[in-house]
Parts: C-alpha cells; sequence; structure tokens
C-alpha cells in the first residue's frame, strides 16, 4: 500500500475514515446502556438484601453479648470494629458516586441532589436514591476517567487508587479476624495482589484501577462502584458469622442471673404504649416471681419502695406497660425478686431501662419538584416514622390527593387556586392502636407551570435557512429544564414581514403556517425578516399564555 505517494485528497479521506471509526468506537448503544442501568438496579436490590441480613446478624450478636459480657466479649468487639469500618468505606464510595455525578455533569451538590435522586425508604431507613437513568452524561467517560485514573498509562494516579487503598486496608481487617492469610480469596475485595494480572483488549498489563476506571463510561462506574459496596457487604456478613460462629453453644452458660429488659421498641408515639419483657435467665420454669417497677426513677431502694407498681411474673419474666402520655425521654428502675434454688431464699435482681415518646411526625416530600404546579400531576412521598403506609389518611386544603396505584407514594393535582392563595397543606391522620392520630401538616407553594419559549426548528431568533424554516412549518413552545412531561397548544399568532417596502400582517390560527405563509418564505429573499409576534399558547391549566416574539432573518 506504500508502492506510490497518495495525494492530498487521499490523505483526507483516510484521515477522515480514521476520525469515523474513533467516533464508532467512542458511541455506546442503546441497548449496552441500557444493560448497564438494569445490572447496576440488581446490584442495588441484591445490596439491600444483605444489609438486611447483616444488621439481623448484629442483633443477634448484640443479645449474646449482653446476656453474656465477659465470654462474648472479645468476638463482640471485634464485630463492632469491622462494623464501623464497613460503615465508613460504604459511605466513602457512597460518596464517591455523588462526587463523579457532580464532576461528570459540572453541577453543584444542590443541583445534583434535587435532579438525581430522590428521597427512599431502604429497610426502614430513609435514604437518598440515586435515579441514574436520568444522568445526561451516563454514556460519557472523559471527565470520569480523568478524575478516577487521571493518566490513563500512569499508575497509581487519580481517586482509583485512594479507593483501592481502602479496599485494601478493609479487606486486611476482615482476614485478620478470620485469622486467614493475606493471599486468601474467600471474602473478595481484590486489587492489586500477588498472582492477580489485569489485561486491557489488546493484551497489555494494566492494573487494578485502569482496569476497571480507564475509559469506562459514568453508568458502568456507578455499578463497579455498587459492586464493591456488594462486596464489603459480602465480606463484612461473612467475618460476623465467623465471629459470632466461634463462640461455642458452651459459652453461652450463665455464670451469673441477671435481670433484663427487652422492649419492643425504645421510640414510642405520643399516645401509644411503651412495651417491654423482663425477665431473669437461666432459671426454673416452675419458679414464681414478684416484680416491681417505678416510673421515672433512675435506682429501686428501700425509701421509693413503697411507690413501685406490682407486676406478677412467672419464670422470672413479666410484661411492663407504661402509657406514652408524655413527650421526651422516659427512665423506670425496678426489682425481680425470687426464690434463689441454691439458697431457698429470696433475691433480688434489679433493672432498669428507658424510652422515648415522640409526637407524632409527618413527612410529605415532592418527588420531582419543591413547588406544587396547577394543572399537572405532581407526585409525592408521605410518610411517618413507625406507622405503617396504609394506616395513613390524607387530606389537601386545596386540589385532589390520591394514593397510586402500587399504594406505595400519592399524586396531587390542582386545577385551580382562589384569587390570592398561593398555598396549600396536606394533612395526615392514622390509627394508632384502634384511636386516630393527628400527625400533621405541611405546607406548600403552589405555582402556576412555566411559560414555554415559542421557537421554531429550535430558534426564537437570528439567521435561518429558507429551506429549514418551510421545513419546520410550526411554531413549537418547548418547556426548557422542566422535570414535568406537559404541553402547551399554540391558539394563533400574527405572522409579519416587509414586501417593497410595505408591512405585510397576517393573523393565524393554530400554530402552522398557511400555504399564504409558506409562499411568502418562498418567495423571500436574503436578509429578509420575518416576524412571529402575539403568540398565544393554551397550557395544561387552561390558561392563555402570550410569548415570546420569533425574528428571523433569511441566510
Amino acid at each position: 500500500m506504500a508502492g506510490y505517494k497518495e495525494t492530498p485528497r487521499q490523505k483526507m479521506i483516510a484521515m477522515m475514515y480514521l476520525v469515523l471509526t474513533a467516533l464508532l468506537a467512542l458511541n455506546v448503544s442503546k441497548e449496552i446502556l441500557d444493560a448497564f442501568l438494569v445490572v447496576n438496579e440488581s446490584i442495588e436490590s441484591t445490596n439491600a438484601s444483605i444489609s438486611s441480613k447483616i444488621k439481623d446478624s448484629y442483633v443477634k450478636f448484640e443479645m449474646q453479648y449482653s446476656l453474656n459480657p465477659d465470654k462474648v466479649g472479645k468476638y463482640y468487639n471485634t464485630a463492632t470494629e469491622l462494623r464501623s469500618e464497613a460503615n465508613d468505606l460504604r459511605a466513602y464510595i457512597v460518596d464517591l458516586k455523588f462526587t463523579l455525578i457532580k464532576y461528570a455533569e459540572r453541577k453543584s451538590d444542590e443541583e445534583v441532589s434535587e435532579r438525581y435522586y430522590k428521597d427512599t425508604v431502604i429497610n426502614g431507613e430513609h435514604q437518598q436514591f440515586l435515579e441514574l437513568v436520568k444522568v445526561p452524561s451516563k454514556d460519557k467517560y472523559d471527565r470520569v476517567s480523568n478524575y478516577m485514573v487521571e493518566r490513563g498509562d500512569i499508575s497509581g494516579s487519580g481517586e482509583a487508587y485512594v479507593l483501592g487503598a481502602r479496599m485494601d486496608e478493609f479487606r486486611k481487617s476482615v482476614l485478620d479476624a478470620m485469622k486467614l492469610p493475606s493471599d486468601s480469596r474467600k471474602i473478595g475485595l481484590i486489587t492489586d495482589m500477588d498472582g492477580v494480572v489485569y489485561r486491557d483488549a489488546d493484551g497489555r498489563r494494566q492494573d487494578w484501577g485502569q482496569h476497571n476506571f480507564y475509559t469506562t463510561i459514568l453508568a458502568a462506574d456507578i455499578t463497579i462502584l455498587n459492586r464493591i459496596i456488594g462486596e464489603v457487604n459480602t465480606a463484612e456478613f461473612i467475618a460476623i458469622n465467623y465471629l459470632y460462629s466461634s463462640v461455642s453453644e458452651t459459652d453461652f452458660k450463665f455464670d451469673e442471673i441477671k435481670a433484663k429488659v427487652i422492649p419492643k421498641s425504645t421510640y414510642v408515639l405520643q399516645g401509644q404504649k411503651y412495651e417491654a419483657d423482663v425477665l431473669v435467665a437461666a432459671i426454673d420454669k416452675q419458679l414464681e416471681a414478684t416484680i416491681r417497677v417505678l416510673p421515672g426513677a433512675d435506682t429501686l431502694t428501700e425509701q421509693n419502695m413503697s411507690r413501685a407498681i406490682v407486676i406478677e411474673g412467672q419464670a422470672g419474666s413479666g410484661k411492663l406497660e407504661f402509657p406514652g402520655s408524655t413527650v421526651g425521654i422516659q427512665k423506670y428502675a425496678g426489682v425481680i425478686e425470687m426464690v434463689d434454688p441454691a439458697t431457698n431464699k429470696m433475691t433480688p435482681y434489679h433493672f432498669k431501662g428507658g424510652y422515648i415518646v415522640a409526637p407524632p411526625a409527618l413527612t410529605v416530600a415532592p418527588l420531582k419538584m419543591n413547588v406544587l404546579y396547577i394543572g399537572v400531576d405532581n407526585p409525592v412521598a408521605i410518610s411517618a416514622p413507625g406507622i405503617p403506609d396504609e394506616n395513613i389518611n390524607t387530606s389537601i386544603g386545596h386540589g385532589v390527593l390520591k394514593r397510586d396505584a402500587d399504594g406505595k407514594d400519592w399524586t396531587v393535582r390542582i386545577n385551580s387556586m382562589p384569587k390570592g392563595v398561593s398555598r396549600t397543606n396536606i394533612s395526615a391522620t392514622a390509627v394508632v392502636e384502634k384511636k386516630d392520630l393527628i400527625l400533621g401538616t405541611v405546607e406548600f407553594r403552589v405555582k402556576r407551570v412555566p411559560t414555554p419559549n415559542a421557537e421554531i426548528a429550535g430558534q426564537s431568533d437570528g439567521k435561518m435557512d429558507k429551506n429549514r424554516l418551510l421545513a419546520a412549518g410550526a411554531i413549537i413552545p418547548n418547556m426548557r429544564d422542566f422535570e414535568f412531561e406537559i404541553y402547551y397548544e399554540v391558539t394563533g399568532y400574527t405572522f409579519a414581514t416587509i414586501i417593497n417596502g410595505d408591512w405585510i400582517p397576517k393573523n393565524v390560527r393554530g400554530n402552522r403556517f398557511t400555504d399564504e405563509i409558506n409562499g411568502i418564505i418562498r418567495g423571500g429573499k436574503r436578509k429578509q425578516k420575518f416576524f412571529f409576534e402575539n403568540i398565544q399558547a393554551k397550557g395544561p391549566d387552561g390558561s392563555i399564555r402570550s410569548l415570546n416574539p420569533i425574528n428571523l432573518e433569511l441566510k
């Protein structure tokens, strides 16, 4: 192919083919992008499931520690340290995802939170959930690659290596807790470990940071980071279960008898009851017990014993019930008295506890904008801590509030507002222990939907080719940077131009160009100006808006 000299034209054609090939290589197909979104959603669901299992494991571990801290303490303390390290690493990765989106989109923290995140409830906790499908640059890699791996051909430069170092640190903690060798692959979280080789598509060696984050699109980066969170969860789950199983059944035998309080919940809504079980472990089921408890006391003494409430119990246990009438921190102290089988004497076992009585709280969060708009369906999330969604009843001051078909979210529809009124209230009640409980009221601003921008072929002014103007054939109202999919209908406009020194106006109904207007445009000359004025449009709320004029000049 190099046996002759190429002409400049041939060189230019060859260069164009190279550019086209590069552009095709950079284009990520919609199917591949959709696959990333599906995989990412699946990983997030799996992570939430494992997090719930980890939480249950800690609860079980904590219960055994409370029963016998001397024998369980060593393993429980190690588990607690691992939990703290895992939480720190997960929080860092969640923040890294946020930073990548902010960096790729060139947005502020507030803009990223409002546009791409929504409040949701995961495992009973309110969290911000990333809606990756809404991120415009999810198929781009240039800025995020530079952030994660600053120079693709230089190892160790960029945030990917900070992430890798933190993964290695957590991995070492888990291996030490499980007494596993440093080269063990049982728990995952493998970066640049000995014996692990990474290569690119051309077979060139890479390190872990380059392999995962160099020239990787944003959607893939988020998916990889969620996968790493899954590996952290798995490693933590394996380690916690290993530590728990290290305590044999014989270790759960008791050296002494202690009174224990097991509350159903330490968070009580005003109007509800606080309930708890008090018990003494490792006792004969045939033994009877007398329980005395005094609300508001730190300890039960001979001086205040006469004011204590007596509760009948059996097998060293009984049930406590206190009315949740007073808001704030509540405390109590008591004693379980029972016969010690060894001495045949009545023996006291003291206990104490506390709980919080909180007023009902109502949370109403718009899912798209921070205001309610007239004439559109405004999705909102309504919840109250400690109350199932199905027990919540709602009302609205102006408009209609309906629960969605899935029963999770709500929709507010406001078709009109009284003159001079710009706010509305959403209130809620709930049925708690067969009683109606007022949860609260949240106020919202109510606005008309914004006025759209009148455009022809995407322009409101400037120069335009005659054929492009004729092909457009209509005025289009464009809602820029507005979350709702709403449409305005242009009801009429005035077209005008100057022909042979005369001002020629034409009044038109609708948004289309008439045949007469098309004829004038076809006969138009270079630099001739066309004016589209008095543009009227009808919005979803039924109101008529005057839109901006359009002034175009033929090229």
